[in-house]
């Protein structure tokens, strides 16, 4: 059943999600046991998050801490795990050029990816964000790679100005208007202070826009959300850091207080097999 469909039909599937009308959501598992949860679940598509399989394998998460051979091996087997859609968080493409980037959609491709994101960031700590004539030139070659597929790949361009101190709204604007210009699927901005900002970032392009739940916002619902202008809702690495963080809760229980009752709330063998077993 994972592999009922061919990933030519899986991007049909992946595209139709974008150009309907109202929200979905992608959520971003970080192994395969998390793939087959969510797909049992039935949500509609995957993404990979390179926070979440970081953390996984005990790697921080920044550029250049997870190379683009094992960040790939790991989409591959989230890919091989489901039948949905999968996308990829594939950072800042793996390398400054465009013909690194370039280099990873094709790779992304070959591993049965039907969609991924590229970051404008350039793991530089002094800095993080590449220049404007830069960032457009990477984009612009990644849709020039995605247009020799022969089958329909989503490119989501990130402008990660939030994410790296630099709450500069209008450059983020000009940047994802740059991204659509270019050629871009899907427009993402993480980290955006609040529905007023993401409203704005919607009214200014025509693409679909991706918003990360679980980076501020709290409070924040779906439905805010879609009357934002939202498409896509995905999870980055939220549903990884809230295991970790279920974890870490319970084991210093254990350790202060000698308390196991952080336990009370944990999965049920029952439920997990009944969701592994889907499918």
């Amino acid at each position: 059943m994972v592999n009922a469909m061919t990933q030519h039909e899986k991007a049909k599937i992946f595209r139709r999600l974008h150009e309907r009308s109202g929200i979905f959501l992608l959520p971003n598992p970080w192994d395969v046991g998390t793939a087959r949860i969510l797909t049992a679940l039935k949500f509609e598509a995957l993404a990979t998050t390179s926070a979440g399989f970081g953390f996984s394998q005990g790697i921080l998460d920044h550029i250049g801490a997870c190379s683009r051979e094992a960040a790939l091996a790991h989409a591959k087997e989230i890919v091989e795990s489901t039948m949905l859609p999968v996308s990829a968080d594939l950072e800042n493409g793996y390398g400054d050029s465009p013909e690194e980037v370039q280099k990873t959609i094709y790779a992304a491709a070959d591993v049965g990816l039907v969609g991924c994101t590229i970051e404008d960031t350039s793991g530089l700590d002094d800095k993080p964000i590449y220049d404007m004539s830069l960032a457009v030139e990477r984009i612009s070659a990644a849709v020039e790679a995605v247009d020799k597929l022969d089958f329909d790949f989503i490119l989501t361009a990130r402008a990660e100005n939030y994410l790296h101190g630099r709450p500069d709204l209008d450059d983020t604007l000009k940047r994802l208007q740059a991204f659509e210009a270019a050629g871009a699927d899907v427009l993402y901005a993480p980290g955006l202070p609040d529905l007023d900002c993401i409203r704005t970032v919607c009214s200014a392009v025509t693409k679909p826009v991706n918003v990360v739940a679980g980076i501020g916002l709290k409070g924040i619902t779906l439905a805010d959300l879609e009357q934002c202008g939202v498409r896509r809702v995905s999870t980055g690495s939220s549903l990884a850091r809230t295991a970790f963080g279920s974890t870490i809760t319970a084991a210093k229980a254990m350790l202060q207080d000698g308390s196991f009752t952080a336990f009370d709330s944990a999965a049920t063998f029952s439920e997990i097999k009944a969701l592994l077993s889907v499918g």
